[in-house]
């Protein structure tokens, strides 16, 4: 979970005195009157103990905090196929497992590393050498990884300032100007630019960069893809925790110093030598040392005209590396459709199993026991596993209960099979990603990240209506939710793909509560050993989204025709590409 909540739809019957009467049947499973009954018996199934029950053993100090390549891990995979042989799904593996093995590669750099920020002087000999301003520690001032698969690296080249390192056509927007940044360190702002509205300078101009909302260009993964593109040494991305949305205490921990890669021919060569970030306040010194004003600067990049700034400086490390080969695993299980001409065609749903593991203490807890990110998901999964098992009739296509590795390291475990399907993607109609459940009650309303992206929209508005229910679009659209969770992956790849997330209005609670309880779990526990199972829980929401995604996943396997993505949608031209030559 890259700091979300997940999926969730529920179920209101009646209106007037009915109302009250509505709550309670949702609060106790029961059905919709207007839902049919095949769901109405798939419903039931899906129970607020059992999620709890499997949310804590995920989330327990036996499982260690679930990273891959851990007795976590084993553990973790050894429970869901156990788990889904007991509900009698058949192995989603077509070699008859329930595993497909995911190869990875881990990094891990000496975090006794030191980032050295120096500038060029003249010696007494009448050569030039360096007068050093700035030494930044491992962890509190700066995180830095390799991606290439080498003992040691070493980086030691001139830095420049490239604005928030965009190339976008699209909006005629080009940070690097043709600069040849080649063997340089780059150093670039957080997120894509927030262009000010010219005729309300308040707002940002919808028709840049989606306005608030955040478009690929600003996610971290693009900056340092675009970064090696242009041949970069290096790239460091200066962290600001508005825009970013989270503290530098969740980048210090999700950057930790192993780094896990998949496996690639050319052993990570094609990234660049040293990628990383930098606190801001230390990018205000390191610029000031340079003679430059950050704020400024910051602004002067919010313009199409600017162009890459030499900072005059120098940035130097060198990473020593451990390196092991690592087979971590995807968790996948087939529920078979119930149609003999359809049931080679799927619904898939994913829910990463992995979380962080043991690291640094914080208030002497070391595990990162991962409750809501993601034990819920996973146990919303197995949740939804038995619902289809109880389904009469079963969906006429097949569906598969796929909880992928290495989520936290990089969306890896999705990556693998979207590029590696165990199905093909041209015969998979959809994706219902679950990246943390709804553990604070009933609401009124549901979130859809990236709202009309796709016509799998309409499935939800139609349950959601049949629910009295509300369906809205990303409250914070600035922190592009839809580029940082397992579904993202299947998107690229063309497939439609529902980014669902919990609804913020809540049943008995003051205006504003919901989003209130965003972000105290943002401040306080996401990513953090204390997102644990808590007293206060309120297992009755999680329920019914649950019941919701059942309903979806559902109907888009009986349905007449695959959904299709938007016609603005940026995954159209993929998708329509694989139906029309068959592609994978």
């Amino acid at each position: 979970m890259i700091l979300r909540a997940a999926l969730h739809w529920p179920g209101l019957i009646g209106l007037g005195i009915m109302f009250v009467a509505a709550l309670a049947a949702i609060a106790s499973g029961s059905d919709s009157a207007s839902t049919p009954a095949a769901e109405q018996v798939a419903w039931k199934a899906i129970s607020a103990p059992a999620l709890l029950d499997d949310i804590k053993t995920l989330s327990s100090d036996e499982f260690g905090g679930r990273a891959p390549a851990t007795q976590g891990e084993k553990l973790t995979v050894d429970f869901l196929v156990s788990r889904f042989k007991s509900l009698g799904l058949a192995p989603g593996n077509p070699d008859g497992t329930y595993v497909q093995n995911v190869p990875l590669v881990g990094i891990k750099a000496d975090p006794s590393a030191e980032l050295e920020f120096s500038k060029p002087s003249a010696t007494p000999e009448g050569g030039m050498g360096k007068s050093t301003t700035m030494h930044l520690r491992f962890g509190p001032d700066f995180v830095a990884w390799t991606k290439r698969v080498e003992p040691e690296v070493t980086l030691n080249a001139p830095l420049v300032f490239v604005g928030y390192g965009v190339v976008a056509p699209e909006y005629h927007w080009d940070d690097y100007k043709d600069v040849d940044v080649r063997g340089k360190v780059l150093v670039m702002l957080i997120n894509d630019p927030q262009i000010p509205d010219p005729n309300d300078p308040t707002r940002l101009d919808p028709k840049m960069f989606k306005g608030r909302a955040m478009t690929y260009y600003g996610r971290w993964t693009y900056k340092f893809e675009i970064a090696a593109a242009k041949g970069a040494a290096g790239a460091l991305i200066v962290h600001e925790t508005g825009p970013a949305g989270y503290p530098w205490e969740v980048v210090e921990g999700s950057s930790s110093p192993e780094q896990f890669s998949l496996l690639s021919p050319d052993k990570g060569h094609s990234r660049c030598a040293v990628e990383g970030w930098i606190t801001e306040q230390k990018a205000r010194a390191l610029i000031s040392d340079a003679g430059r004003d950050f704020d400024a600067l910051h602004k002067a990049a919010l313009s199409p005209d600017f162009k890459p700034v030499p900072l005059g400086m120098n940035a130097s490390v060198t990473l020593h590396n451990t390196i092991r080969d690592i087979e971590s695993h995807n968790v996948v299980a087939k529920l078979e459709g119930s149609d003999p001409k359809l049931k080679d065609q799927y619904v898939i749903y994913t829910a990463h199993w992995d979380h962080l593991g043991v690291g640094n203490p914080v208030n002497g807890d070391n595990i990162y026991h991962g409750a809501v990110d993601n034990a819920s998901g996973v146990a919303g999964l197995l949740e939804l596993a038995k619902a289809f098992t109880e389904a009469q009739p079963g969906p006429r296509r097949s569906i598969l209960f796929l909880s992928v590795t290495a989520e936290e390291k990089g969306l890896l475990g999705s990556q693998y099979y979207s590029e590696h399907p165990l199905y093909p993607l041209r015969d998979t109609l959809g994706e219902i990603n679950m990246d943390g459940l709804n553990v604070h009650g009933l609401t009124r309303d549901l979130t859809v990240i990236g709202l009309g992206n796709s016509t799998l929209d309409d499935y939800v508005r139609q349950v959601a209506a049949e629910q009295s229910r509300t369906v809205r679009p990303d409250p914070e659209p600035e922190k592009g939710f839809y580029f940082r969770s397992d579904h993202f992956n299947f998107a690229k790849q063309g497939v439609p793909a529902l980014d669902p997330d919990s609804g913020v209005d809540y049943i008995g609670r003051p205006e504003g509560w919901g989003l209130k309880m965003l972000d105290e779990f943002t401040a306080n526990d996401y990513h953090k050993p204390s997102d644990k199972v808590k007293p206060d829980w309120d297992l009755r929401g999680a329920v019914q989204d649950l019941q919701l995604y059942f309903s979806v996943g559902y109907r888009v396997a009986d349905a007449e025709k695959f959904p299709e993505w938007g016609a603005d949608s940026e995954f159209r031209a993929k998708r329509e590409e694989m139906l029309k030559s068959g592609g994978k």
